[in-house]
């Protein structure tokens, strides 16, 4: 940058490229939530027929999924179409619908029952600028309900906003957005993922690996549906000596409160779905990649602290063993960029 004499033309440039982008995000969001209201209204229509109260036959849904799917992606799939059902019987006036909102926004408040807290939700998400996960951090908080019944709402605002002002909405959100993938019928993979964010993750699974404790590769970026939602885990382990899976997630950035909590939930959904009757309780393991530091956390289940501190930890590396082996790998990466 110091060596750039004309600055100002570089301004303009990076301003007209940050107004595409949003722009460009914009129009996806806009066209993604118009497009799914539209098919569930297509299907309110055929399903209601003019009955107001109308059966609508599970296995023509689904056939009418399969038939998406294979031509459209993985977006169209049974539960998804639920979803724009649902979607358009809470918002069945078109004008209603804010497309400043994503899709992964209204997925959330649409399960909202009480229409004053939804609409009261909407109207707080598009004024602060809340991302999918800020908005989900407010529903579970009880926010609405805390502000309504308190007399002193200013400690309540003020906590609110605390919480959330790193999850604001940026303009790579939406860009990162599996829905937006779906919708698009991208692979997730290979846009979701930064180059120093794979290489990492490549480095990480070759290292656990080399370990010799146990570990067995499951699966990469697999998806998780949590709350009407879809999340991916960075990558999933099986531990033989242990009979347990682990679970990792990979944030370039800070440890935060939301983190743990969603890692936590995580846990839990694997050992309802996927843990089988024999295996051990599942543990998290949330890694973050900074520029100056990197922090490793396992993530445990209160009921299983006592498990993981006799049994787990010998075989598993130690915090301080990945934030060593984090660190140098992120050094090295940065490096080696330096020099192409």
């Amino acid at each position: 940058m110091s060596n750039i004499t004309n600055k100002p033309l570089l301004e303009d440039i990076k301003t007209l490229l940050q107004k595409a982008r949003q722009h460009l995000q914009q129009t996806v969001n806009t066209t993604m939530v118009q497009t799914y209201w539209n098919i569930g209204r297509l299907i309110v229509e055929d399903e209601q027929e003019g009955k107001e109260r109308a059966k609508y036959g599970k296995k023509q849904l689904e056939e009418i999924a399969d038939a998406l799917t294979q031509e459209f992606g993985k977006g169209f799939n049974t539960r998804n179409l639920r979803n724009m059902r649902q979607f358009y019987k809470t918002f069945p006036i078109w004008q209603s619908v804010n497309a400043k909102l994503s899709w992964t926004h209204y997925v959330r408040l649409m399960r909202i029952e009480n229409k004053e807290a939804r609409e009261w939700y909407i109207t707080e998400s598009i004024e602060n600028n809340w991302s999918a996960r800020a908005l989900d951090r407010q529903i579970a908080t009880l926010y609405y309900e805390r502000l309504l019944s308190s007399k002193e709402k200013n400690p309540v605002k003020d906590e609110s906003k605390n919480k959330t002002q790193e999850l604001k909405l940026s303009s790579t959100d939406m860009l990162r957005d599996p829905y937006i993938f779906d919708f698009l019928n991208l692979p997730h993979q290979s846009l979701l993922e930064s180059n120093i964010e794979q290489a990492l993750m490549d480095n990480l699974q070759q290292f656990l690996l080399e370990l010799g404790r146990g570990f067995a590769f499951v699966s990469r970026q697999q998806r998780l549906h949590v709350e009407e939602q879809d999340f991916y885990i960075d990558l999933v382990f099986y531990n033989f000596k242990l009979k347990c899976f682990l679970l990792i997630d990979l944030k370039l950035g800070k440890l935060t409160h939301q983190d743990v909590g969603q890692m936590d939930t995580y846990v839990r959904v694997y050992d309802k779905f996927h843990k089988g009757e024999d295996d051990n309780p599942t543990i998290g393991l949330i890694l973050c990649s900074e520029k100056s530091e990197a922090v490793a956390k396992y993530s445990v289940l209160s009921d299983s602290k006592q498990l993981f501190s006799s049994k787990y930890l010998p075989f598993l590396p130690t915090e301080e063993e990945l934030q060593t082996e984090l660190q140098r790998e992120r050094e090295l990466l940065i490096e080696d960029k330096s020099h192409e």
